[in-house]
């Protein structure tokens, strides 16, 4: 490959034919499978990097970005770019690239088998006729909540909010929001109605985390929130972990609060498998795979390829999170 290719660093190893796009397009570095931080390997080569091809788990920060003079883009995959000083690259001229739309779906199916899974306690269900629990069909056991005629509340109307809002609606639920902006096609084919944080909390039966983490979001779920909501309700969290504040989530199941949470994102992320939450019965937690589909996690690769690609070339991003770079 010739050398005057510019050099790209992937901070995980991933499936070649997803990077199909990048072939004899650029020299290519790779971190390790599950990196959780700039592996040493791809730190000597940032002086030289054109381009940094990122997942959720590596932050790339000023102190990454200062040791990367060269650097003409950063490509995220993944919808959310938290993991990025988005600012500090503005301040360089680096166009941040995301992967938005493509997992929309994905994360959508996710999060109503999480709010099914928690409403008729499938997990609970499953330990006990796997322990030997399960002696006779019981009409008092195992009895789980109604979707058809609860009330959903969803935090963040975005595309996922408004793609979950569709599937509950399909099972009968009441559908109120709450967002910085209304959302007046959701609210006509779905008759969902916006509402305060306030209001979504005390009135919601399953509460469903869709918004941005930010620092209006961070902590938000909080134990003054928790305490709002009825006893009898569900949290499900696909947004970002520390939009729930972990410490208040276990005292409020632990105390019955809430009746239960199923999370696909925690805060710290990883959970530590010693973490009490886990623990807990009505504690469902998976490990953050709303987007784990074969052809969603392809795409969303392919996405972060383009993008990447027209970094390097000098176009504009196709999915560029801070556009004021090119003004």
């Amino acid at each position: 490959m010739p050398a005057e290719l510019p050099l790209v660093l992937i901070t995980h190893t991933l499936p070649e034919e997803w990077l199909r796009k990048l072939a004899g397009q650029c020299l290519i570095v790779t971190g390790p499978p599950d990196a959780d931080h700039l592996a040493p390997e791809l730190d000597e080569h940032l002086p030289e990097a054109e381009g940094v091809f990122s997942l959720l788990t590596i932050p790339v920060s000023e102190e990454l970005l200062s040791k990367a003079p060269n650097l003409r883009v950063v490509s995220n995959m993944a919808v959310g770019y938290d993991n990025i000083d988005v600012a500090a690259c503005t301040r360089r001229g680096i166009p941040v690239g995301n992967t938005p739309g493509v997992l929309t779906e994905g994360t959508a199916d996710l999060t109503m088998a999480l709010l099914l899974a928690a409403a008729r306690k499938l997990p609970e269900a499953s330990k006990d006729a796997r322990e030997g629990r399960w002696t006779t069909w019981s009409p008092t056991g195992w009895l789980g909540a109604d979707l058809n005629g609860a009330t959903l509340g969803i935090v963040g109307m975005g595309k996922i909010g408004a793609a979950v809002a569709r599937r509950a609606k399909a099972f009968g639920m009441k559908i109120i929001y709450s967002d910085p902006n209304p959302h007046h096609e959701i609210e006509v084919v779905l008759l969902a109605m916006r509402k305060s944080l306030d209001k979504i909390l005390t009135e919601s039966d399953f509460l469903s985390l869709h918004c941005p983490l930010n620092p209006e979001t961070s902590g938000l779920i909080d134990a003054q929130a928790l305490q709002a909501m009825k006893p009898s309700a569900i949290l499900i969290n696909a947004a970002r972990g520390p939009v729930v504040a972990t410490k208040d989530l276990y005292r409020a199941l632990s105390e019955g609060w809430i009746a239960a949470a199923a999370l696909d994102v925690t805060d710290p992320e990883p959970l530590p498998s010693d973490d009490p939450l886990y623990a807990l019965p009505n504690c469902l937690i998976v490990p953050h795979i709303g987007s784990a589909t074969h052809y969603t996690r392809r795409r969303m690769a392919e996405l972060a390829c383009d993008n990447l690609l027209a970094g390097l070339r000098g176009e504009r991003l196709p999915n560029c999170v801070n556009p004021e770079v090119y003004q």
